[in-house]
């Protein structure tokens, strides 16, 4: 597409609007810029673009701004039914996300991953797996890069992969996935969508311009995928823990067994460091994505052995008087937390809570009735959290993490375990996930240090 002299409006100036306004500018588009923050506000990113040619909105998003575009661009973090963005929209202004722009400038064959729960992990181990294989990958989108600096760059690579969240999914036009994941759906961001099911349509967008060359690999364990497969134009790669498949890839005692066109692959899973049920549909997501894009068994499963994992995600942290402390911060809704305490047979202190996102909590009561000897719930959400959650075992109101680690370390016998997974959003008590995480590791190892005085 030749943007050159183009009338453009990039919507936020995060740091994917940043790189979108870059790229632009770079290819003489006539750019325009808003954003709600004002200029005192957005100072630093404002650095970063001096040298550009840009007009600014700031502090306000302006209709008769939206309406004068030719092309829209719009950041992640900004909702599609903005007012003024629905106004163009109805007036047949072009609106596409940034993942859209990218995929206008990239050739190399695309590996598209989304779900509620597991995508960074499945993101980052397909990522691994291809250039363990000789194959020179870019990794980004909603993790680490965005997909338009990959474009920007002018980079040549073999394979690109690209994690994708429901927001960037609601502005593709023609983007087009080789191979498009969805690893499950679980109630998430319903303090974004008026529906549950804007939530899972946004999410099924992914396949939405595949061809029947191309693949789409599905969780069929969960019932949502599984009902989308009948609608997909794409070759349908289903993928299971609980049952064998003619073809797919597939878990059972022990290994998973890859089958395609008559070819038939093992993987043993004691070598594997990645623990936990959740992590076998990861693994499996990316052995599948990988295999059928040209990389061989050995050094796949030689990639998925020697991978660590990611921070903040189901993360050992010490071990103190016989309990052994969790921390799980990336788990910010009720079905990661589902899959944390599935890894789990029991003795759970469950430390959760923070900002609330709307959903449900009752798919979690099964398994705090079964397995959570004690409940301690934080933030916003606890209230809401104790009247769902609270009759089902020992449970705890506590005013902040470090009062929740308290009480944590008094409740839980030797033997026990300690989880923090939270099933919220961070945004009420924390700067995000990590900062979370890093003050819960601290409280923790600091229990450590005065049991050695």
């Amino acid at each position: 597409m030749d943007l050159q002299g183009k009338n453009i409006l990039v919507v936020g100036l995060a740091r994917t609007g940043v790189a979108v306004t870059r790229f632009l500018a770079e290819r003489g588009a006539h750019l325009t810029v808003t954003d709600m923050r004002d200029e005192e506000q957005l100072a630093s990113v404002l650095e970063q673009l001096k040298d550009l040619d840009i007009n600014y909105e700031l502090g306000r998003h302006s209709a008769h701004t939206f309406l004068m575009a030719e092309l829209i661009v719009v950041s992640p973090g900004v909702p599609m039914d903005l007012k003024p963005l629905a106004m163009a929209v109805a007036q047949g202004r072009r609106v596409v996300s940034e993942v859209e722009l990218a995929s206008w400038f990239i050739e190399a064959p695309i590996v598209a991953i989304t779900g509620t729960n597991g995508k960074t992990t499945t993101t980052t181990l397909t990522g691994e797996i291809f250039r363990h294989c000789g194959f020179d990958t870019f990794v980004g989108g909603n993790i680490g890069n965005p997909l338009i600096e990959l474009a920007a760059s002018g980079e040549r690579v073999d394979r690109v992969v690209v994690e994708l969240s429901s927001f960037q999914l609601e502005g593709i036009e023609s983007f087009r996935p080789n191979v498009a994941v969805l690893l499950n759906i679980t109630e998430d961001h319903l303090d974004r969508y008026e529906t549950y099911q804007e939530y899972i349509d946004a999410k099924l967008r992914i396949f939405e311009n595949q061809r029947a060359e191309d693949f789409a690999v599905l969780n069929i364990d969960d019932p949502l995928v599984a009902a989308c497969a009948p609608r997909l134009k794409a070759r349908v790669f289903p993928m299971s823990r609980q049952k064998e498949l003619e073809e797919g890839i597939w878990y059972q005692e022990g290994f998973i067994t890859f089958s395609f066109q008559g070819k038939v692959l093992r993987f043993g899973t004691d070598g594997i460091r990645l623990k936990g049920v959740h992590n076998l549909d990861n693994i499996m997501a990316s052995l599948a994505s990988t295999l059928l894009m040209r990389c061989e068994g050995e050094c796949a499963y030689a990639a998925v052995t020697s991978f660590k994992g990611l921070p903040h995600r189901m993360e050992f942290v010490t071990e103190q008087n016989g309990v052994a402390w969790y921390e799980d911060s990336k788990g910010t809704n009720v079905g990661s937390v589902v899959k944390s305490l599935e890894s789990f047979p029991g003795g759970i202190t469950l430390i959760a809570g923070g900002k609330d996102k709307g959903g449900s909590y009752e798919p979690l009561a099964p398994l705090v009735q079964e397995r959570v000897s004690h409940l301690i719930l934080i933030g916003e959400a606890k209230e809401r959290m104790n009247e769902a959650l609270g009759a089902l075992t020992d449970t705890h109101l506590a005013t902040t993490l470090a009062e929740a680690v308290s009480t944590a370390r008094a409740v839980t016998k030797s033997g026990g375990i300690v989880l923090f997974s939270p099933a919220c959003s961070s945004f009420d008590m924390f700067r995000d996930y990590e900062d979370r995480a890093l003050q819960y590791r601290a409280l923790v190892l600091s229990g450590d240090s005065e049991g050695d005085k």
